[in-house]
């Protein structure tokens, strides 16, 4: 993780022309509780602070522009082209040729950035758990397959809830051993039927099952904790219900 003006740079061995950010909370013009980069334009913060926020992503992205999809926790992927709208509805995005940055919100979400080894083609994916056990990460992993040919594909996984925050009820633990036994590996009970569970290594594990092995980024340590870290990341399990709403950040990628 490599630390830009207001955001992390991916630390990954992408193609020559491919690009990538993860934004922070710091950098933008959104008052408290969406201090101050906030990106959601669904959370009730003042739209003109958020299209100021996102007019400094597309500068930092140009000329490529982020398009911010309709995220609902599914499988739907999508081409993005030029004239692609914001508010598409998808949980995963393919951009082939430079123009427009592949954009995925999150705020406790798992972000994934993929780049096939071409470097013609990218994608990315908003992983929570319910997109995850539903085969987000796999559809993504297929469509950017279809339009990139022949070649390997990598992957960053950017900063989430981490395994000591995100505790889950025995019906998602459930839902993912029965789909995999080796999910059972990711999952620790923490009483009353309840759970804690490893998303990146969920992710993974994911990822693997449809032959993406090379897979950088986030590794559940502390230093990736959306909730752990409330001076970098939005949370919203820390913050909603405390707060009344929070912001979102952005992971995009791009061919300049």
């Amino acid at each position: 993780m490599l630390l830009a003006a207001d955001g992390l740079v991916p630390d990954w061995p992408a193609p020559p022309g491919v690009r990538a950010v993860f934004t922070t909370r710091e950098g933008g013009v959104s008052v408290a509780p969406f201090d101050s980069f906030n990106l959601g334009d669904h959370v009730r913060d003042e739209p003109l602070a958020v299209a100021a926020n996102r007019d400094r992503l597309a500068a930092f992205t140009a000329p490529a522009r982020p398009v911010f999809l309709q995220q609902v926790h599914g499988t739907q992927v999508v081409h993005l082209n030029p004239s692609t709208s914001n508010g598409t509805e998808a949980d995963g995005c393919v951009v082939q040729g430079p123009g427009v940055a592949a954009t995925i919100m999150v705020a406790d979400c798992l972000p994934v950035l993929f780049a096939h080894a071409s470097g013609t083609t990218v994608a990315a994916a908003h992983a929570g758990w319910r997109g995850l056990a539903a085969g987000v990460l796999q559809a993504t992993v297929q469509a950017l397959r279809e339009a990139a040919g022949e070649g390997e594909v990598m992957a960053w996984l950017g900063p989430c809830i981490g395994p000591k925050a995100f505790e889950v009820g025995a019906e998602v633990c459930e839902l993912f051993v029965s789909a995999d036994p080796a999910a059972v590996a990711h999952f620790w009970p923490s009483g009353d039927g309840r759970f804690i569970a490893d998303l990146p290594a969920l992710a993974r594990l994911a990822l693997g099952s449809v032959g993406v092995i090379d897979v950088h980024g986030n590794d559940g340590s502390d230093a990736w904790c959306t909730v752990a870290d409330a001076s970098r990341f939005f949370s919203h399990r820390r913050d909603a219900a405390r707060l009344g709403s929070t912001g979102r950040m952005a992971a995009c990628v791009w061919i300049a």
